[in-house]
This record gives C-alpha cells, sequence and structure tokens, in this order.
C-alpha cells in the first residue's frame, strides 16, 4: 500500500498557530500563504535598518496567535483581543528584514496590526509580509542549483514528519514518564502516514501525482518544539528525550522531520488522504 498524507498545515504568520487544511495550493515557494507574515521586532536605530525577525524563541506567547485566510486577506485573533485583519489588496511601505543569515524585502502591514501584536505580546513588534518580487534562494549546499526558494521561512519550503516517528518518539517520552506530544509541537507541512519510523530520512523525494518535492536536509530542532502550542507553557521535552538518540553532529544539534523544496507541480492542490509515490536516498 502507498504512504498517504495524514495531515497538511499552513502557517501564514512564522512562530504563530498553524492551519489544518483539507486541500492546499502548491506553488514553487511551498504552499500558498505560508509563511508569507513575519513579525519583527519595532526597534532599529535608522529608517534604512533592516527590521530583525522574532518567533517563539523569544516570544512563546506568539504560539497563541490564530490565523485565519479568507479570499480577501487574513485576520488574526488572540485569547483576550477583538480579532484584527489585514486585507490582501492593502499596500505598505516597502522595507528590509532579516531572516537567520538573509536579507529580504518585505512590505509593511501597517500600525493598527502592529499596535495589536504589541498589546498582545507585550512587546514593540510590526508586522511584515513576503514581497512577492523577491526571490529568496533556498540554501544550495542542500538545494544545489535547483532554484529552490521560500518566503519567511526558515530555510526550506516545506517540512515533512511521518506518523511513525512521533508514535516511536511519544513511546520514548512514556517510558520516561512524560506526556506524549501533539504533531504540532513540529510544525510540519505535510505528514505522511504509512512508512516507518524516521524513513522520512532516507527519502530522496515524494510525488503527489504530477507535484514532485525533493527532500534536501534534515530538519535542526530548536527550542520551540519545548513550546506546548496550546497554551505557550515551556518545558524540557522533547529535546531532551531527542538529544538521546536523534543528535547529529553534522549539522551541529537534534534532528527530526526532512526539509523539501518544490521541483514540480506549481498550482496543483496537493490534498489529505491522496497516495504518494516515494524514491529512497539508497
Amino acid at each position: 500500500m502507498s504512504p498517504t498524507i495524514a495531515g497538511l498545515f499552513v502557517y501564514p504568520v512564522k512562530s504563530c498557530k498553524g492551519i489544518a487544511v483539507a486541500s492546499v495550493p502548491l506553488t514553487s515557494r511551498g504552499f500558498l500563504h505560508d509563511r508569507e507574515w513575519m513579525i519583527v521586532s519595532a526597534a532599529r536605530e535608522s529608517s534604512t535598518e533592516p527590521y530583525r525577525f522574532v518567533t517563539q524563541r523569544e516570544y512563546p506567547r506568539l504560539a497563541l496567535i490564530r490565523s485565519a485566510l479568507s479570499v480577501t486577506g487574513l485576520e488574526l485573533s488572540a485569547p483576550g483581543c477583538d480579532p484584527v485583519t489585514i486585507d490582501f489588496a492593502a499596500d505598505g511601505e516597502h522595507c528590509d528584514a532579516v531572516v537567520w543569515r538573509d536579507t529580504v524585502s518585505a512590505i509593511d502591514q501597517g500600525s493598527a496590526v502592529a499596535g495589536w501584536l504589541s498589546a498582545f505580546v507585550g512587546a514593540d513588534l510590526r508586522l511584515l509580509r513576503f514581497d512577492p518580487s523577491f526571490r529568496r534562494l533556498c540554501n544550495p549546499a542542500f538545494a544545489g542549483d535547483s532554484g529552490a526558494h521560500t518566503g519567511f521561512a526558515d530555510g526550506y519550503p516545506l517540512l515533512v514528519i511521518g506518523t511513525a516517528s512521533l508514535a516511536d518518539l511519544n513511546g520514548k517520552l512514556l517510558a520516561r514518564g512524560t506526556a506524549a506530544l501533539p504533531m504540532n509541537r513540529f510544525r510540519p507541512n505535510i505528514v505522511l502516514e504509512g512508512i516507518d519510523a524516521y524513513d522520512e530520512d532516507h527519502l530522496s523525494r515524494i510525488n503527489i501525482g504530477d507535484a514532485q518535492l525533493r527532500m534536501v536536509k534534515p530538519c535542526t530542532r530548536c527550542q520551540i518544539i519545548t513550546t506546548d502550542q496550546d497554551t505557550a507553557g515551556v518545558g524540557d521535552e522533547p529535546l531532551a528525550t531527542l538529544a538521546g538518540y536523534r543528535n547529529n553532529p553534522r549539522l551541529g544539534g537534534v534532528t527530526f522531520g526532512m526539509n523539501a523544496i518544490v521541483i514540480a507541480g506549481d498550482g496543483r492542490a496537493i490534498n489529505r488522504g491522496e497516495a504518494v509515490d516515494i524514491g529512497w536516498n539508497f
């Protein structure tokens, strides 16, 4: 039996809560609207200095911000706050922003949403939208000369994890007297069912009809996976357990899940429940 897609997730705002979807259009930059917006620190020494991104690493409360997409815009909501809406057609000041080692072009989303974010998080923040005319290439050390590019994601358009990998990890957590964790701790885009634990580490490609994804790099995990995505509480797991058996010295940390790039299928809808054809890297 072929592996199938057990789950699909889109994260419109980097480091905020994801949306489980039944179907999502694939683009050359990943899923439509995935990491299209990013929260940044408003503090700059001058108006020409790039904004710097912030995540749940600095502000775990970002996990409590929900996104909703409509045909006209993005709505953000959070506990105790009235929702705020950003129209897709709205323009704003063009600016630069830093995402890890990359400086990218972005569009400021205005003072209303900046004030909303700042009040909820308790820090001076702004919301930026990725400039669609800008092309942020993935690291050629892993993506080669594919031309793969992404938006505000950490480095690659898509993250793939198998259900069996989480089940194996949860077995280890339960054996240590720690509660099992949901998949949302790991913020995948595609969840695969029907492969063995950690088989995603050894895949070379995933074909979904005429769409093709290439697996390029194990995902090195940071302390965000220790943040409860429902409460914003922070603990030690699952990093403590993963460090005992998933440490990757070559990449300098714990890995869980595989980063993927888009090779073909721009414009195709990807659907939960679809069968996938896989290729192995050995």
